[in-house]
């Protein structure tokens, strides 16, 4: 089959909310039929992976509420609007939630979490020549944070113990690059 494209017959509001908006719409079928599609827009994040000079990463752990745990995850967080830069969010989500800044920022790409039912894109970083500074986390913000090295987060993500997709794919980038660049 060379044509896969659905086409969209019309689109219904079902949630609008603070963070993401949910949709269903009918689709018209490269075979001819329609079906519905339920999917939610968001506006889009940004990831960092800080990384000192010594080879260690700045991670983040924090509870999230859906899994009911806490997490280790890198600096992350949605843009402000669609037309915010994403460089601009990578660097203040940083900055906000680790007291780090960085001389650095090395674009590693763009990460769909969950292409099936989201538009969510979020563009992954890596971030060298780490300066510290002060947390300045928003007042419903709790993060712990502390430093991990780069090969000992490799070997977690490879024994299932970090979870978190976008954390896994950028650190998996980020070490790739490293190692080649």
């Amino acid at each position: 089959m060379d044509n896969l494209t659905e086409k969209q017959v019309s689109s219904v509001g079902i949630y609008k909310g603070k963070i993401l908006d949910v949709f269903c719409d009918e689709v018209l079928l490269p075979n001819g039929h329609t079906s519905t599609r339920e999917y939610i827009k968001h506006v889009g994040a940004a990831c960092v992976v800080p990384v000192d000079d010594d080879g260690n990463v700045i991670v983040e752990k924090q509870f999230r509420y859906p899994f009911n745990k806490v997490l280790t995850e890198i600096p992350a967080g949605k843009l402000d609007s669609k037309e915010e830069p994403h460089l601009d969010a990578a660097l203040r989500e940083l900055r906000e939630e680790t007291g780090y800044t960085a001389e650095n920022m090395i674009y590693l790409g763009e990460y769909y979490p969950t292409c099936a039912y989201s538009d969510e894109v979020i563009h992954m970083y890596l971030a060298t020549g780490l300066v510290k500074g002060e947390q300045k986390l928003d007042e419903d913000e709790f993060v712990g944070v502390e430093k991990i090295h780069l090969e000992k987060l490799v070997e977690e993500i490879m024994q299932g113990n970090i979870p978190d997709g976008k954390t896994q794919t950028a650190i998996l980038k980020a070490y790739y690059y490293l190692k080649n660049n």
